[in-house]
């Protein structure tokens, strides 16, 4: 089905008006609801006499450091929401009356409740345990982590417009960071989903596709990087699942004011408020930042690299009883930047720039229909503007000169049931996305021994010999359907977890799949080690961006986009079988450790290729991949001030050929099996902090390995990089003996036995092999450090804090890729220098 281009989002409004009156309907009173991806506890403090007491109450899990807080009401009333699942000590405490101190288990949204009856000072200890004790890894048979707010506020960030990019390839193991934000999950391109308060985005998220969530709203993050359960679909190398802030049950306003300045020009501030009561709450958060190295660049000093982005979020709660909750997500943003310069392009003027437009829509309801069932349903609106501007003069673009304008609008729901009983935690669902896509692409050959080189297709595009600009218009409508079912089943040391989902998919091409889910997890006795396996069917579908340029057949008709060389019909969804076997291990209240393997076998795989080293790629499909690995974390919850944590990575990416699709102007892997630029044989972030005191002075440190990802196809040997260009040369680190390779002296001919390249890794002569030793990027040590204070004036409402923070502390020159087909040249980014003050309240 198409589009009409004339088309706009309010033809998709009365769909969205639909659901919001389904969603807001009025219901009879009863039990308290939770948002569907985390659970809540409910309870009433009493005492002997069955009189009610208002008490603090506080939850937590020393292992990960999730804690909750609440005070009891006039009726002893307190409510606990938001809470990942896992299992927690829960500690009431009033005056005149001894501790209540009992063990939670929490492995569902339908909402927990219980009495709490206090004894008087001096009685005998009342302790209520359940079965599962805090301070123990959870019983799953997914890997998974939890992060609060706290802990995220501790990270290091260069950019706040991919301040989330950076802290997931910061804190999940076997993910590797890649320039502009893009992080590569157990081996895959960006094959990951985000879920902010119950609503899916499977879209790319990097800083060049779409505009990122602010840090500053999110309250807990959930990454999952172990065989996903039957409720998550299509991008599944890595799950987030975000639970943004909150201000319903915060009568007292709460929130921040955050100015931050740095290296590159680099300034950012942001404005944060909540307030709101047990009927009510709303939580509002401003952020704007500028840096002149918006984008990783291809040059250590960036050039023509300046960019802003702007961001403006506003959650409202609603819960008019204990039955119904409901809540509305608003946001916008926008992004500007420029496309950065090597100096080769410098050279010839190009200002090439991007804009990015988004807005989101996303109102939620729940409703507890007993003790044991809820109820949820998330409808959304989303909508992204993608512009590409050229350079003024056409010729100073090349080889080509090219601009873009890519609208992409997502409309859906997803609604499910949980039920919660005995030995059962069952959940069932449904999800349609509806995806209206409209592309706009004109582009022109700047270069005439490009022109010739490529295809005699090209020449009436070649700008320099009185050719015309070749135009694109293409729309899409693009519709998915899900279903699934899954249960929990626990019994004593043992929990199985067995799923089935179907999806169908409605796009350029079509397809549905069956996927049978299952996963055990068993607790040895008596170290407690959880062990596990896990099998899942896996549904992958076709990235929207930019799909419909990158489908349109090179052969075949008169009208085919003569650019895209390598498509002969639109990509297929792919099927996975994917495989993991893990343990995890608590050694005492504070250490743990998890580790998993993963085995991944994908028909149709996915990924995408960069055009012209600009931010433009376009999807691109393999005939199959298969990839496995090893990602494991150790945690050091804190403990008299210190706290740290280590995640590392092995993974094997190693795609097969042929390629199907895209735009492909670089040299495309052969048909063989090759490594991918996912493919990294090791990567770890060690994280260490002290502070002094609970607000006092800290210092952490950050290092960060990686041995470098593959770059099939690039200067397989030392000759072909002799056929560079002086800048692609010093870029690389190239040397023949004691002479390094500059712009004005590029290396063309060394007699010398020592040669090589500083930050590219070049095969000996005759061992080069693109899947068993292909070239990589050096292997890279970057440290960055940070001190500060939390409480620097030492306010009992207002809260000062200060920190310094250096990134790439040592000042390491260091690439992400090289002439990288699928990402193009991108440093690390050189010592950054930024301090910061926040106000908090």
């Amino acid at each position: 089905m198409r589009w009409n281009g004339k088309a706009s989002i309010f033809l998709v409004m009365p769909k969205i008006c639909g659901l919001l009156i389904v969603a807001l309907v009025t219901v009879r009173a009863g039990r308290a609801q939770s948002l569907g991806g985390y659970g809540s506890f409910r309870g009433t403090v009493l005492d002997a006499t069955k009189a009610s007491v208002p008490a603090a109450v506080f939850l937590k899990n020393e292992l990960t450091g999730v804690e909750r807080r609440a005070i009891a009401d006039s009726g002893g009333v307190f409510l606990l929401t938001g809470i990942p699942f896992g299992s927690y000590r829960l500690t009431v405490s009033a005056p005149g009356f001894q501790d209540s101190v009992r063990n939670i288990s929490v492995g569902s949204a339908v909402p927990l409740g219980s009495r709490i009856v206090m004894e008087l000072a001096g009685a005998r200890m009342s302790i209520n345990v359940t079965d599962s004790a805090a301070g123990t890894v959870d019983l799953s048979p997914t890997a998974r982590a939890t992060l609060e707010k706290t802990q995220l506020d501790r990270l290091p960030v260069q950019n706040q417009a991919t301040g989330l990019s950076e802290m997931v390839t910061r804190t999940t193991p076997g993910v590797a960071a890649d320039g502009n934000g893009f992080a590569h999950p157990l081996g895959e391109h960006a094959d990951t989903s985000i879920s902010i308060d119950n609503q899916p985005n499977t879209d790319q998220q990097a800083k060049i596709f779409s505009n990122q969530i602010s840090a500053s709203i999110v309250q807990t993050m959930e990454v999952i990087t172990g065989a996903p359960p039957a409720e998550f679909g299509g991008k599944t190398s890595l799950i987030i699942n975000i639970t943004t802030q909150s201000g319903l049950g915060k009568p007292t306003a709460f929130g921040s004011v955050t100015a931050q300045y740095g290296s590159f020009g680099t300034s950012s501030g942001g404005v944060t408020y909540g307030v709101g009561s047990a009927l009510w709450g709303n939580f509002a958060a401003v952020n704007a930042g500028v840096s002149s190295r918006f984008l990783d660049t291809p040059e250590f000093r960036p050039l023509h690299a300046l960019g802003n982005a702007e961001a403006l979020f506003d959650r409202f709660d609603l819960q008019p009883n204990n039955e119904n909750s409901l809540h509305l997500n608003l946001s916008a943003s926008r992004s500007w930047f420029q496309t950065p310069n090597t100096f080769d392009s410098q050279n010839t003027g190009q200002d090439q720039r991007s804009q990015i437009r988004s807005f989101n829509i996303a109102p939620g309801w729940s409703r507890s229909i007993d003790a044991n069932t809820l109820l949820t349903v998330n409808p959304f609106l989303r909508f992204d503007r993608s512009q590409y501007f050229p350079s003024a003069k056409a010729l100073a673009d090349t080889p080509a000169t090219l601009s873009q304008s890519r609208y992409l609008t997502n409309v859906g729901f997803q609604s499910s049931v949980a039920y919660s009983r005995g030995i059962h935690n069952a959940k069932v669902g449904v999800s349609h996305w509806h995806t209206l896509l409209r592309e706009s692409f004109d582009i022109g050959v700047t270069d005439p021994v490009y022109a010739d080189a490529s295809s005699a297709a090209l020449r009436p595009y070649d700008l320099t010999r009185g050719g015309k600009l070749y135009a694109f218009r293409g729309t899409a409508d693009v519709r998915e359907l899900a279903f699934y079912a899954q249960d929990e089943i626990r019994l004593g040391r043992l929990a199985l977890h067995p799923g089935l989902r179907y999806d169908s998919y409605n796009g350029l091409s079509g397809g549905h799949q069956l996927q049978p889910r299952f996963g055990l997890a068993y607790r040895m006795p008596p170290t407690n080690t959880v062990v596990r396996l896990s099998y899942a069917r896996l549904f992958e579908t076709p990235y929207n961006e930019n799909l419909i340029v990158a489908s349109e057949a090179a052969v075949g008709a008169r009208t085919a986009n003569p650019f895209a060389t390598f498509r002969s019909s639109p990509p297929k969804p792919g099927v996975r079988n994917q495989f993991n076997a893990g343990l995890a291990q608590a050694i005492g209240r504070h250490w743990s450790i998890d580790a998993d393997y993963f085995w991944k076998f994908t028909r149709n795989a996915f990924d995408f290729d960069s055009l012209f080293l600009t931010p433009i790629t376009f999807p691109i499909g393999w005939r199959k991949s298969k990839i496995d690995g090893l990602a494991a974390r150790m945690t050091l919850a804190e403990i008299r001030g210190f706290s740290a944590y280590t995640v590392m990575g092995h993974t094997r990416s190693r795609f097969f050929g042929p390629e199907i699709g895209g735009l492909v102007f670089n040299n495309a892997p052969r048909n063989g099996v090759f490594r991918i630029d996912h493919s990294e044989e090791f990567q770890q972030t060690t994280f260490v902090r002290y502070q002094h005191a609970k607000s006092g002075p800290w210092a952490s440190m950050t290092w960060r390995y990686n041995s470098g990802l593959a770059l099939p196809g690039v200067v397989p040997t030392y000759a072909s990089a002799m056929q560079l260009t002086g800048d692609q040369q010093a870029q690389m680190g190239l040397y023949c003996g004691d002479i390094y390779a500059t712009r004005a002296a590029p290396i063309t001919a060394c007699g010398q036995p020592k040669f090589g390249a500083v930050r590219v890794s070049i095969p000996p002569a005759g061992k080069q092999d693109d899947d068993l030793r292909p070239t990589r990027v050096a292997a890279r040590n970057i440290f960055d450090a940070g001190v500060g204070i939390d409480d620097l004036l030492r306010g009992e409402r207002y809260k000062t804090q200060l920190r310094f923070t250096a990134i790439n502390l040592m000042n390491k020159a260091a690439l992400y890729n090289f002439l990288s087909t699928f990402s193009g040249t991108h440093f690390v980014t050189p010592r950054a220098l930024q301090v910061e003050v926040r106000l908090s309240f």
